[in-house]
């Protein structure tokens, strides 16, 4: 168990979104997100892992399923198990989100 501090986690590149983990354990992982402008992660599923992506700063466009949605701060994006989810950031703002999936498909 800790503490951790998603701000000095935060590292962005102008090549591509920067996933930064926070801790993972075998049940499940914790990341930032981090996305200029323009940037993506394409859409995929995982298989028998939930994920979610909390929105911390910025604004995402989020495919989950057959829906896209924009959503902003404070709001959760979530994919059930092999369900097609993705992002985008199609805004003129940096993107920050806190990611978690389990269980962690890094330790299966």
């Amino acid at each position: 168990m800790g503490f951790l501090d998603t701000h000095a986690a935060r590292r962005f590149s102008p090549e591509k979104l920067q996933k930064v983990n926070l801790f993972e354990t075998p049940h499940l992982f914790c990341d930032v997100y981090c996305l200029e402008p323009g940037q993506s992660q394409k859409v995929h599923a995982h298989p028998g892992a939930t994920k979610f992506y909390f929105v911390v700063e910025g604004t995402g466009t989020f495919t989950i399923g057959d829906e896209t949605r924009a959503i902003g701060p404070g709001a959760v994006a979530w994919a059930a198990p092999d369900e097609p989810h993705g992002v985008v950031n199609e805004s003129a703002k940096p993107l920050v989100l806190l990611v978690a999936m389990g269980p962690n498909p890094n330790r299966a």
